[in-house]
C-alpha cells in the first residue's frame, strides 16, 4: 500500500511515519485491501484539526484523529469504479498535541498513541465506525486484534 505522509508540524521523527507505514500495511492486508491502494496521512496541531473539526463536523474543539473516505458514495454520486486504477481509501489527519496529550493521559507511549491514531483513521477509510454501540464494539476490538498481532500492544 502506498501512503503519502505530510507533516505541517515538522516535528514527526521518521521513526514514527515507518511505524505507521508499516502498521498500515500490515491491518490492509488483515482486512483484505489490494496491494496498490493509496492513503494520505496527515500530521497537524491542534488549532488546525479544530478547524477541520468544525467545518466538517460541527465540533468546535480539537479532536485527536479526522478520516475523509474517498470511497464513500454519497447521495446522487455515481458507482465509484475502475480496476485498473489505484483505489484512493482517502486522508488521515492526525493531531500531534493531542496524540502527545493522550500518550501521557494513558500512561503509554507515543509510538503506541500514533498507532492506535492511525489505524483508527485507516479503519474508518475501509467501513468501520462507532456511532452505534455495536459498531463500536466492533470496530474497537478490531483496533485491539491488529495493534496487538501487529506487537503494539499497550504497556
Amino acid at each position: 500500500m502506498h501512503i503519502d505522509f505530510h507533516d505541517k508540524t515538522n516535528s514527526v521523527d521518521e521513526a514514527f511515519t515507518d511505524l505507521i507505514q508499516r502498521l498500515l500495511t500490515f491491518a490492509a492486508g488483515k482486512e483484505g485491501i489490494p496491494e496498490q491502494s493509496e492513503v494520505s496521512v496527515n500530521f497537524v496541531d491542534n488549532k488546525e484539526i479544530q478547524e477541520l473539526n468544525r467545518n466538517y463536523r460541527q465540533k468546535d474543539v480539537p479532536t485527536d484523529v479526522i478520516s475523509f473516505a474517498m470511497q464513500e458514495e454519497g447521495e446522487g454520486e455515481l458507482e465509484i469504479v475502475g480496476d485498473e486504477m489505484p483505489l484512493i481509501l482517502g486522508d488521515i489527519v492526525i493531531s500531534v498535541d493531542k496524540a502527545k496529550e493522550q500518550a501521557e493521559d494513558y500512561k503509554h507511549s507515543l509510538e503506541r498513541e500514533f498507532g492506535f491514531l492511525a489505524l483508527h483513521g485507516f479503519l474508518h477509510l475501509v467501513g468501520y465506525d462507532h456511532i452505534e454501540k455495536d459498531e463500536e464494539e466492533q470496530m474497537f476490538q478490531r483496533q485491539e486484534v491488529i495493534l496487538d498481532e501487529f506487537g503494539l500492544e499497550r504497556k
